[in-house]
């Protein structure tokens, strides 16, 4: 059986006087009552006019005449005024104490979500509502006080009937009622506590909006996704560089040294010389492959030195204007990866002359744009790579823009957020 989390479940297991809980039910009792006088106390002020009026109208119809009941009704129309004005201000801080002090009640979460400004918000009026039930809260307090003022009275007059009546069967059967009273003062205080925690929490704690708690659970998958894609891009370019580079090397150079010992103009030195040729040739490829898959420079220099290398091995004049400042890999990942689909596009489609790459930190925001020269005319529908970049972005929490019109230029914008 699972434990109980709130009095009312607590007074339905057959274990609940001899747990903690009529204790906490003691303690929230006596605090709602604490709470309950201090909320009067603040109440006194803007409850003055109003109770005025009532001793003006009542003076009035000792008295008639005169311009009492003009008065009653500036008094009145004032006390509510202050009340209208005091409760959706004094409401929302009642509310963050009550909801600390449920605890006591209700060992379940108490969370709450504001909507809209303070007058607007339903939040607010249900916390109105809240303050006219502490309020309240006197009566069933006073009930439980009388109850308790009789479980204590009842054993001191056992001493008076044993010194006045001398009947000792009189005093036990005193001394019997008080101790069956004390369950039923237990029961009472976790019925009567119980019952205002579940309207507390129903009053003051909001559960959270499904759609909006599955939205915020995409987005933290989404964004564990593209952890585990990075990592699963390191891991491959780790392989590829520690163990095919190597063999590829090792393939290169036993070709090399074939070759030599091979005659000169003979079938076997042709096709050894261009098996030679071929291995070098695809040992550049794989190197090129590597650094696209996870460039080392990005990983060890940053963001600004990985940019210069790419504008240098770009057959394009390319003018980078980059901040020196490291960020999280995610974002320098993203951010190293527009640069790239950037470039390639202006080489491959735009017929571009040059570009120009910046990159820079706003407060908590890095800006990296490229623009280019060439024709325009970009559709990221007609091919994935922009689709998968802004994808990637979104993913880091950022946002990808892109201006294309017909004959240029190109600019595509990427935003990451980079708060450390």
């Amino acid at each position: 059986m699972t434990p109980p989390t709130t009095l009312l479940q607590a007074l339905q297991r057959p274990g609940f006087l001899v747990s903690a809980w009529p204790w906490r039910a003691m303690v929230y009792a006596a605090t709602t009552a604490t709470a309950s006088v201090a909320l009067w106390l603040l109440l006194c002020v803007p409850l003055a006019p109003l109770t005025l009026a009532v001793d003006v109208l009542r003076y009035h119809r000792v008295s008639p005449g005169g311009g009492y009941p003009l008065a009653a009704a500036a008094l009145g129309v004032t006390g509510v005024g202050l009340l209208a004005a005091v409760l959706p201000m004094l409401a929302p801080v009642v509310a963050r104490i009550e909801r600390w002090r449920l605890r006591l009640a209700d060992d379940g979460p108490a969370p709450s979500r504001r909507d809209g400004n303070l007058y607007t918000d339903p939040a607010t009026w249900r916390a109105v509502a809240y303050l006219l039930l502490l309020v309240a809260s006197p009566v069933w307090a006073g009930v439980l006080g009388l109850v308790g003022l009789i479980v204590v009275s009842t054993p001191l007059s056992v001493h008076h009937h044993l010194t006045v009546v001398h009947s000792a069967w009189t005093a036990a059967g005193r001394a019997g009622l008080g101790l069956a009273l004390i369950p039923v003062l237990a029961y009472l205080t976790a019925a009567f506590g119980g019952a205002h925690a579940a309207l507390a929490r129903l009053l003051l704690c909001t559960e959270p909006d499904p759609a909006a708690a599955e939205l915020v659970e995409v987005a933290r998958s989404r964004a564990r996704l593209a952890d585990a894609f990075d990592a699963e891009r390191r891991r491959i370019e780790r392989d590829l560089h520690d163990v095919a580079q190597q063999r590829l090397v090792s393939l290169t150079m036993q070709l090399g040294l074939a070759k030599l010992d091979l005659p000169a103009g003979s079938p076997a030195a042709a096709a050894v010389a261009s098996a030679h040729e071929q291995a070098k040739t695809l040992m550049v490829e794989l190197r090129a492959l590597v650094r696209g898959i996870s460039p080392r420079t990005l990983r060890e220099l940053g963001l600004r030195a990985a940019v210069e290398e790419l504008a240098a091995g770009s057959p394009l004049p390319v003018r980078v204007d980059a901040d020196a400042d490291r960020f999280t890999p995610a974002v320098e990942t993203v951010a190293y990866a527009a640069v790239s689909e950037a470039l390639a596009n202006a080489v491959k489609h735009a017929a571009a002359t040059e570009a120009v790459v910046t990159a820079r930190r706003t407060g908590d925001t890095l800006a990296v744009q490229v623009r280019d020269d060439g024709c325009g005319g970009a559709d990221p529908q007609r091919g994935s790579g922009l689709t998968g970049l802004a994808d990637r972005a979104a993913a880091a929490g950022g946002r990808l823009l892109m201006s294309s019109p017909a004959g240029g230029p190109t600019i595509l914008r990427v935003e990451l957020p980079c708060a450390s």
